[in-house]
């Protein structure tokens, strides 16, 4: 009950309600604390004034709302009346709870009364400190609200529940505190007192046991008041008027503004909105379930982040040392490549040095050699050596002149080091929100009360878990192949129940299902275990088992209707998306919302409406068939189009296979897309039209269906394959 507490209290003084009243807007005040925020209005906008020229309409009279600034989002804490010169300006405060009041322009005059019966100072207004609506009192002042005689009981009861504990009354020496109460004998008994005076047996078993909190607030229920009318306070009320939802007296309805209203019983009005607020309360109680598991599981999620953090921020530390471990290992290669380089560029520069030194040092010494030559005196044999001298030095001077005194290497690193792009990655480097924003689905739930197996077929139904927030684009089925081998997809689509036909008898069967999105699939689900009939309906039962039914070939029967988030604009959906019909002349194109790339499946198309003999067309389409045009006009359907007396397939605007007989109001069209065989074949009234229509069909098909304002039909899914079919199937 302490969450009940804040409903107790009045919005101005903050403490629990004293004589509370009831404002026309239905929230509570404490008398004195109404009569504390009363304020005078100019003597134009009494009540008086206003039924003088003929603008009263009733006891209570409104302020216009654009006549007081009450507050703001930038309220300056005072409140005033914009349009009256005589009205003070008044401090806005606050009360303990927080709501903005407004305290009276003048203190109100000494008086030995009591607050219910002081006077009220003439033309006095009241704003509700709650929803702020105003409003001008009559001359009957606070008396003219009715007092709220159950909020009274309801604060009296809470507070006799706070009261000390109640102790045994049949306790001879020191009373031990009570630990239940008896609701017939009226007696409070401790554990000792009760099991020795009040024994479960006997007339005592029917006894009613209740705890001691709750007896003491039954036992001191003081029975209950009799209100009297605000308007002729010596009568109690008798009625209550529909019209004013109010109670009112007898004298109210002889002489009073109530007199031709309709009016009903108290007591019955008593019982019928008491229950009308247990019904509201049934509801509220849901919500505050639903509130309650709503708030374990954020508290759940207060642990799960912090887990999470945790996991994460080693995580992130784990990746920043990998790049800080590459970067290092990279500018160690680096480091050994410039070391290199280094070491090359040193050794051609000493090898040249060296090459150099040895030159001139027999440059040096040739030199010298001729200079001695050339002091000779003697001419004959100064011929004989000069001109192999001048060879030589010739030779020489050459062998300088070939880039000899031009460095083989410069001193500049041709190393540039591009940290460009690596900068701009760490600059970009950041978390990717795929996993936040678009995480997979939940795991479905199997519906084991709506699974179950007939003959040698299976209906498996899924949903979604009830707090999932991610949701599924779609759901994948799987079925091993009765013997405990690998399992295989039967069903994929948006649907939540698939009929799975077709498989062994007496056979058991594990099936599970999974969800996707673009993000991912779910896990699967928890594994059902299915058991097929002990019958067996095959003529070739003597084969063996292996070939009565192939895995490969399992039907599935499938539920859908009509997609409009792809349909043509002017294509008009009813009964659930399983009817259809056109607003234009002009054939529009409307596509199922499952698709299907395997597995044998049958649908059927009731013509509801057929006008002027059109020729809708039917058959399976391409997601990205042209809307707009005759289904099969295009390379991305395969259809029969058929009028009242005759039919043709159609695809990508070629015509074949003319065949009679055509369809009026009431027909059916059966529509039989064989993926493991990859045909497609039309029925009319259950009869195959023509030959196999397409072969060699392969890939994702929707259900297809052109039409104008001339035709409507209704889709039926679910069915299953004709039994011609399935026995050719079968013997196949």
């Amino acid at each position: 009950m302490e969450e009940m507490e804040e409903e107790l209290k009045c919005p101005v003084c903050g403490s629990f309600y004293r004589e509370p009243i009831i404002l026309p807007c239905s929230h509570n005040l404490c008398q004195a604390c109404a009569r504390n925020i009363l304020v005078q209005t100019p003597e134009s906008e009494s009540p008086q004034s206003r039924r003088a020229s003929g603008s009263g309409v009733s006891d209570y009279d409104y302020l216009d709302l654009d006549k007081m600034s009450l507050y703001s989002e930038a309220d300056s804490g005072y409140g005033s009346y914009g349009g009256f010169a005589s009205a003070p300006t008044t401090p806005c405060q606050k009360s303990p709870n927080g709501v903005r009041v407004f305290p009276p322009a003048m203190p109100p005059p000494a008086t030995h009364l009591s607050p219910a019966l002081a006077p009220v100072p003439r033309n006095s207004c009241i704003t509700c400190p709650q929803c702020h609506r105003s409003l001008i009192l009559d001359d009957r002042g606070l008396r003219g609200f009715p007092k709220n005689r159950v909020l009274e009981g309801v604060i009296d009861r809470y507070q006799q529940s706070k009261a000390a504990a109640l102790k045994c009354q049949l306790c001879e020496k020191a009373p031990k505190e009570a630990t239940v109460m008896c609701e017939q004998c009226d007696v409070f008994y401790c554990d000792p007192c009760r099991l020795r005076c009040h024994p479960p047996r006997g007339p005592l078993a029917k006894h009613r046991l209740v705890p001691p909190a709750q007896g003491r607030v039954s036992r001191r229920l003081s029975p209950r008041k009799v209100s009297t009318c605000t308007d002729h306070e010596l009568e109690n009320h008798s009625m209550y008027c529909v019209q004013c939802k109010m109670p009112v007296c007898y004298q109210c309805l002889e002489e009073g503004k109530h007199s031709s209203h309709e009016v009903k019983a108290l007591g019955a009005m008593w019982k019928l909105h008491k229950s009308q607020l247990s019904q509201a309360l049934n509801g509220l109680s849901d919500r505050a379930k639903e509130a309650k598991e709503f708030l374990v599981q954020l508290r759940n999620m207060v642990q799960q982040i912090q887990e999470n953090s945790v996991e994460f921020e080693a995580c992130l530390v784990a990746q920043c040392d990998a790049l800080i471990d590459a970067l290092n290992r990279r500018k160690a290669q680096l480091l050994a490549r410039v070391n290199k380089e280094h070491e090359h560029k040193l050794k051609v520069v000493r090898d040249q040095i060296s090459h150099c030194t040895v030159k001139l040092r027999q440059t040096t010494g040739l030199m010298e050699y001729c200079l001695e030559v050339i002091k000779e005196n003697d001419p004959s044999g100064f011929l004989q050596i000069s001109d192999a001298l001048i060879r030589r030095v010739h030779l020489t001077e050459d062998q300088w002149g070939k880039g000899t005194l031009t460095p083989r290497m410069t001193t500049d690193f041709d190393l540039s080091l591009d940290n460009s792009p690596l900068l701009q990655s760490i600059h970009q480097l950041d978390f990717v929100q795929v996993k936040a924003s678009s995480p997979v689905p939940a795991t479905p739930i199997l519906q084991l009360e709506e699974c179950c197996t007939h003959n040698n077929s299976a209906t498996l139904s899924w949903k979604q878990p009830p707090l999932s927030t991610v949701p599924a684009e779609g759901y994948i089925l799987e079925l091993d192949d009765g013997s405990g081998g690998q399992f295989r997809e039967v069903y994929v689509g948006k649907e939540t129940m698939c009929t799975v036909d077709g498989l062994h008898f007496n056979s058991t069967y594990n099936a599970r299902v999974k969800a996707f999105n673009k993000t991912g699939v779910s896990p699967y689900s928890k594994t059902l275990v299915l058991q097929t009939s002990e019958g067996c309906n095959f003529e070739t039962q003597s084969a063996p088992y292996s070939q009565l039914v192939d895995i490969k070939k399992l039907l599935a029967v499938a539920w859908f209707a009509f997609d409009p988030g792809s349909a043509h604009s002017d294509i008009i959906f009813s009964n659930d998306n399983l009817t259809v019909t056109c607003s234009s002349y002009d054939d529009r194109v409307v596509l199922g919302k499952t698709g299907f790339s395997k597995g044998v499946h049958y649908w059927e198309l009731t013509i509801d409406r057929y006008d002027n003999h059109p020729d809708p067309a039917f058959g399976v389409a391409r997601m990205d068939v042209m809307k707009d045009v005759m289904l099969g006009k295009d390379d991305k359907a395969w259809a029969m189009y058929v009028d009242n007396n005759r039919s043709w397939f159609m695809h990508n605007n070629s015509h074949t296979n003319r065949t009679e007989g055509g369809i009026t109001k009431g027909a059916t069209i059966g529509v039989l897309l064989d993926l493991n065989r990859k045909t497609l074949t039309f029925f009319i009234n259950d009869e195959q039209q023509g030959p196999i229509a397409f072969e060699n069909v392969e890939g994702l098909f929707f259900p297809a269906v052109s039409l104008n304002r001339n035709v409507q039909v209704t889709l039926h899914t679910g069915l299953p394959v004709p039994d011609f079919y399935s026995s050719r199937a079968s013997i196949a």
